[in-house]
């Protein structure tokens, strides 16, 4: 096994369901609503395990401490957390309204910056997403709504569909609406800070905490109606930062990706459809997301019409 498949760590969520089961086939705990499979993760507080293969049983962390070379590329330190946090996300009612901190903002908070992407694998007729400001909307305004809990207005909603993208940069205000099932790709952190969550009520049936004081300090208030990537071609790029690149491509059976060895670590995550190694003969199944290394090649062929494959990179290592 050239390439690593690591154990989800599903999360419950009171905006949840059982979709990861019905819409993806996953096998999942207990009768709770599932919210959250974080795929691939190196944090204190959870840690991805590889799920076969060699190094099977070995977490994330224990796999960079040991191989960090051919994992990450030369001169990859191996104390350095995986840069990188994948999850699906199982949208069966409206997540809060959030902001996620800048860069220049999160240490004096005590938090972590967290710019992510959002691909829409499956989306009802109803799904949206809510995301930046209407058009004109001040601070004050915004504030004064907070305060007499009329927020709802202001804030720009976007209906969406199977296929499309958002790129949620640090400071964007954002939710997702019901009706969506989301691959997430993100910067390693966990830190987000509520500023609304609709008079809802958690698990424990008492309101969730909101971190207002700390939300105000992190939204851009001059981020008006930003709009979605729809798709486009074959092969698109639909994110581009100094953190990540993310490159969806659609395959029709037979087609292949090629990825040579030595350039940089790469992740796919498999949204529809599915891919078989060529020279190992591995299937990486829908709803997959894998990590390959950066000293192995590898040639994948898709084995399904349409077959639609996100590729993450420029996230670290390389020559």
């Amino acid at each position: 096994m050239r390439m690593y498949f690591f154990k989800p760590i599903y999360q419950e969520r009171v905006w949840g369901g059982r979709g990861l089961h019905e819409q993806l086939g996953r096998d999942l705990p207990g009768t709770a609503p599932i919210g959250e499979s974080w795929e691939i993760v190196d944090r204190p507080e959870a840690q991805s395990v590889v799920a076969e293969g060699p190094q099977a049983g070995l977490t994330l962390r224990e796999l960079l401490e040991t191989h960090a070379g051919s994992v990450m590329g030369p001169g990859y330190n191996p104390a350095t957390p995986f840069p990188i946090l994948v999850k699906w996300l199982d949208c069966q009612d409206r997540l809060s309204l959030q902001v996620h901190p800048p860069a220049d903002i999160a240490p004096s908070l005590g938090g972590e910056p967290k710019t992510e992407n959002w691909y829409v694998a499956e989306a009802e007729p109803h799904a949206a997403m809510l995301i930046g400001l209407k058009n004109g909307v001040t601070r004050e305004q915004f504030e004064t709504a907070l305060r007499e809990n009329r927020l709802e207005p202001l804030v720009h909603r976007i209906p969406v569909k199977k296929g499309e993208s958002m790129f949620v940069r640090s400071g964007r205000l954002h939710a997702l609406d019901a009706g969506c099932l989301i691959l997430e790709i993100q910067q390693n952190s966990d830190t987000t800070y509520r500023v609304y969550d609709w008079g809802r009520v958690g698990l424990d049936g008492k309101p969730r905490q909101l971190h207002i004081d700390q939300s105000l300090k992190c939204i851009e208030f001059n981020d008006f109606e930003p709009t979605q990537t729809k798709p486009a071609g074959k092969t698109q790029v639909i994110a581009e930062s100094e953190l990540f690149n993310l490159t969806r491509h659609t395959l029709n059976c037979g087609e292949k990706l090629t990825f040579p060895a030595g350039e940089q670590p790469r992740l796919i995550g498999v949204v529809e459809g599915a891919l078989r190694e060529t020279t190992d003969g591995v299937t990486v199944h829908r709803s997959a997301n894998v990590l390959l290394p950066y000293a192995e090649s590898f040639i994948f062929e898709a084995i399904a019409s349409p077959t639609t494959v996100l590729v993450t990179d420029g996230f670290g290592g390389g020559a």
